[in-house]
């Protein structure tokens, strides 16, 4: 049995900004992925509601990195655990744990692909199309290429080339809809 990914939002980054909101649904795992800034809480929300899922249902967050803009609306999942770089969050518990290779279910594991920030993870999950990719290693489809806001480009490119190399057949990026990653270089 696969994960089932739904987008709840698909961000945007010109004048004003919103991250990419996912869901990822995996036997009892129900997962939200950056749910960060949008127009209106409802563009989380009714979503979810629209795919028969309660908030507090809602078993882990995954903030692929802590800026605002990925982060702002957690507090929607008051039951949820939430996963970073660094730890597992839950009540007042912080159990401290590599993100890399962390599974969250059978088909959901993090990945540590830093380049925008140090602390950026990656969440893969198995779907019946093939792995998907939700990252912030690229902003869209239409880039941009070189990340303005990265801390470190290189690093962030051998992360993409790191993350190329498992063969994704969908990217989930940070600000724009999923998108096939077919046409992406993988570069050292």
């Amino acid at each position: 049995m696969t994960a089932r990914l739904d987008v709840l939002c698909a961000g945007y980054a010109a004048d004003r900004v919103a991250s990419t909101v996912v869901l990822i649904r995996d036997q009892d795992a129900v997962i939200v992925v950056d749910p960060g800034m949008v127009a209106d809480r409802r563009r989380i929300l009714d979503p979810l509601a629209r795919l028969g899922v309660e908030p507090a249902s809602v078993t882990d967050v995954v903030f692929s990195h802590h800026h605002p803009d990925h982060t702002l609306n957690a507090a929607l999942f008051e039951r949820a655990r939430f996963h970073d770089v660094w730890a597992i969050y839950s009540g007042d518990e912080w159990t401290d744990r590599p993100a890399d290779g962390f599974a969250l279910s059978p088909g959901v594991r993090l990945m540590a692909t830093p380049g925008h920030t140090a602390q950026d993870i990656t969440t893969l999950v198995s779907t019946d199309g093939g792995l998907a990719a939700c990252t912030h290693l690229w902003w869209s489809a239409e880039g941009p290429d070189i990340d303005p806001l990265a801390e470190d480009q290189a690093l962030l490119e051998r992360s993409r080339a790191r993350l190329l190399g498992l063969s994704p057949a969908l990217i989930v990026p940070g600000h724009g809809a999923p998108f096939d990653p077919a046409g992406l270089e993988q570069q050292p």
